[in-house]
């Protein structure tokens, strides 16, 4: 009974440091994508289906964990057990393949948007996916919610809201009201979209018919950015963006070779989004993913004004000290609840345990 409980424990507390692991490398792809994004549409990019593409290209990486899975199954697997390179069943080939397209219109929406749009209200606007993921997650993986958890939704949809009351003094110069408003419409589709992305992966995980591992979450992952890129490589072929990079890159305001420079770290970065996304999804749930993803937006402002030297309005403090409090809301009340299944789990044991005296 104590081996069990001390590897129950020792299995615990490494998914506890592997979800924490993914929150890093989310909070790393939430807050340097935009960023990046932002620094080729400041300096001179104009393609809008070039930079959507760019935030799925980077699945290659993805090749090398796979790969020393894999090295590492067939070393431990022993000669007798035949190891496969790819474990992942046609049914989730197919629901992989399809949530990748979804992606691939996600990312456009995304980009066109943030090239219209300042950074406070394309904040602003994706914050409102918190609402949507979790409605989603309500809706399609029956998400339960208790009072922290509608507490830190609550809390950070309204730092959001308070995110961009200030946006009509931050509309680009020369730019149509035309133009304006659409962007502000795709974004906010991007938003619901992702929304219902991140549910519609734990719903998938849940009626996948075979064990959900780190490395299936990889190959599902690679699956989607795959056909994401797909998709938006077509519309690059339509729009002739191809054509148009090297020419691009020599005009860029920041060089030709810095443009390039550009390129390969905002795939890089966009990856880490992506990955750190899923693995949350993987570890915990979707409505995570979505907190965490709305507790960084404020951050992202911050590192806005620290390096493109915007301005950090009152309303974007308010709106960082509300994130914060959310954020702290949300794992009060996990840890809370994780408490009271010790607590429950011990006491039963307890219970069992007891002799039972006959008079």
């Amino acid at each position: 009974m104590d081996t069990a409980n001390m590897e129950t424990r020792a299995s615990t507390s490494m998914k506890k440091a592997l979800l924490g692991l993914n929150c890093i490398i989310l909070a790393i792809g939430n807050c340097g994508g935009p960023l990046i994004m932002r620094l080729y549409f400041i300096r001179g990019g104009k393609r809008i289906w070039f930079s959507s593409w760019l935030q799925t290209v980077g699945w290659p990486i993805i090749f090398i964990p796979l790969t020393i899975a894999y090295i590492h199954r067939r070393t431990t697997g022993g000669s007798t057990t035949k190891t496969q390179f790819f474990s992942m069943k046609p049914r989730l080939f197919i629901s992989s393949t399809a949530i990748g397209v979804l992606i691939g219109l996600d990312d456009y929406l995304t980009a066109y948007g943030v090239a219209k749009l300042p950074v406070s209200t394309s904040s602003l606007i994706i914050s409102t996916q918190l609402a949507f993921t979790a409605g989603f997650a309500f809706l399609l993986v029956k998400q339960k919610f208790t009072g922290y958890s509608i507490n830190a939704i609550v809390l950070l949809t309204v730092g959001a809201v308070i995110l961009g009351l200030h946006t009509s003094s931050d509309r680009p110069e020369g730019e149509s009201n035309k133009e304006y408003l659409l962007g502000f419409f795709m974004i906010l589709v991007a938003s619901a979209l992702y929304g219902l992305i991140l549910p519609l992966v734990e719903l998938m995980y849940s009626k996948a018919k075979q064990a959900i591992t780190y490395t299936l979450v990889l190959e599902i992952q690679m699956v989607m950015c795959f056909f994401a890129t797909a998709f938006c490589t077509l519309g690059m072929l339509i729009n002739n963006d191809f054509q148009a990079i090297s020419k691009e890159a020599k005009v860029y305001k920041l060089g030709e070779g810095k443009y390039y420079l550009v390129l390969v770290w905002n795939a890089i970065v966009w990856q880490c989004f992506f990955l750190g996304s899923i693995g949350v999804i993987f570890y915990s749930s979707s409505l995570l993913s979505g907190i965490v993803l709305t507790f960084l937006l404020p951050v992202t402002e911050v590192l806005a004004v620290i390096f493109y030297h915007e301005k950090f309005q009152a309303e974007k403090g308010v709106s960082l000290f509300l994130s914060l409090w959310g954020f702290i809301s949300y794992f009060y009340g996990e840890m809370k609840h994780s408490t009271n299944n010790k607590n429950v789990k011990h006491d039963s044991s307890q219970t069992e345990l007891t002799p039972t005296v006959v008079p």
